[in-house]
């Protein structure tokens, strides 16, 4: 991954200490990408900031490693600033139209489902709170994204025991 630029996308409320994302971060020196409102996020807020911080970078480089709510927002910023980067990894998209979503985001729903102008993987679980795997596979097929099913893993977070999650980074070297 040396000739890339990885950019770890967290989900609402930021992911802490002992998430993937964080352990990756440290690991491979990743950057994270930090937003203003972990916790009420604005997509507009969120898409622009994206397009800020990797804009310095030769989009052929890049590399967007979205978990959760992030993942929407890579779509929503895929749509609006159209510009072909080396790919995305996007990890338990959350769906932001089931009424089981958690309130205080603002702009994200409803789901975008354009084709995404870049290589992507979309990793799912089969008991993710957050989305079903029918919604999952439906969120891959529309965003033209390989599909990839892990199994009972929950949310794909700290949660879910996963430690450095080697499994995933396989996943992530392959785009």
């Amino acid at each position: 991954m040396s000739s890339t630029f990885c950019f770890i996308l967290p989900g609402l409320n930021n992911s802490g200490p002992l998430h993937w994302q964080s352990r990756w971060e440290t690991l491979y020196g990743f950057t994270r990408i930090h937003q203003r409102d972990w916790d009420t996020p604005d997509k507009d807020d969120w898409v622009h900031t994206i397009n800020e911080v990797i804009a310095p970078f030769p989009p052929e480089k890049v590399i967007l490693i979205a978990h959760s709510l992030a993942c929407c927002a890579v779509a929503h910023w895929a749509h609006r600033y159209v510009r072909t980067i080396r790919g995305a990894l996007l990890v338990a998209p959350s769906d932001v139209e089931a009424p089981s979503y958690p309130s205080g985001t603002t702009g994200f729903d409803p789901m975008l489902l354009q084709p995404l102008p870049f290589k992507s993987v979309v990793i799912a679980s089969s008991n993710d709170e957050y989305v079903s795997l029918q919604r999952a596979q439906y969120f891959a097929d529309n965003w033209a994204s390989t599909f990839v099913n892990i199994g009972n893993k929950g949310h794909i977070n700290s949660a879910s025991g996963l430690g450095d999650w080697p499994e995933g980074y396989e996943l992530l070297q392959r785009l």
